[in-house]
């Protein structure tokens, strides 16, 4: 089985977010990329008696969804972090998606902002559903709670205290989701988007 691999991501310097929050965040993607596949090799070994082992392969394959999608956020999250802030042009595919939605971009940034000061640890999410051709927000509890099956992650930003409690405490969560956006780069969510529709 193909194993996966852990990203190097080049965060520049980020705007509100220090370079040892983004350090140690790091480490914790790379904790969700060896779980999974340290879940994986071990369904692996386990599956060659599966009649002895179904209780652990039935929960290991339960935390592998959790490990997975742990992983596999992050990698959406960190990518929107890369190459430094760039705004959603305005004749952006996205943008006219996102206005036509929710009546405009700033409306959307409102509600969506709301999404990500949900209590509790998780992420606030953009979706897009292929099958209806619309955007979706919507909060994933941890990393895969509530995460929408067939929907395409547009883009999303981690909520739990890992994200940003080096820099804010978490009566200041508000002040971090402010500085995730003064520092998202907007293109790879179009990108996502393109790749969607």
């Amino acid at each position: 089985m193909k194993k996966f691999e852990e990203i190097k991501f080049k965060i520049p310097e980020l705007k509100g977010i220090s370079a040892k929050n983004v350090e140690e965040h790091l480490k914790l993607y790379a904790g969700y990329v060896k779980n999974s596949n340290l879940i994986l090799e071990k369904i692996d070994e386990l599956s060659k008696d599966a009649e002895k082992n179904d209780y652990l392969l039935a929960e290991l394959q339960r935390r592998f969804g959790f490990e997975f999608c742990g992983m596999r956020n992050h990698e959406y999250y960190f990518r929107s972090l890369e190459g430094g802030a760039k705004f959603l042009d305005d004749k952006s595919a996205l943008k006219k998606s996102i206005s036509e939605t929710w009546g405009s971009f700033d409306n959307w940034l409102t509600r969506f902002k709301s999404i990500a000061l949900t209590r509790g640890i998780g992420w606030a999410v953009l979706f897009y559903d292929p099958q209806t051709k619309s955007l979706l927000n919507t909060w994933v509890d941890e990393h895969h709670i509530g995460n929408l099956s067939g929907l395409s992650f547009i883009m999303g930003i981690d909520m739990w205290e890992h994200a940003f409690m080096i820099d804010y405490l978490p009566s200041q969560k508000k002040d971090y989701v402010s500085a995730f956006f003064d520092n998202i780069n907007w293109t790879v969510a179009e990108e996502n988007f393109k790749r969607s529709i």
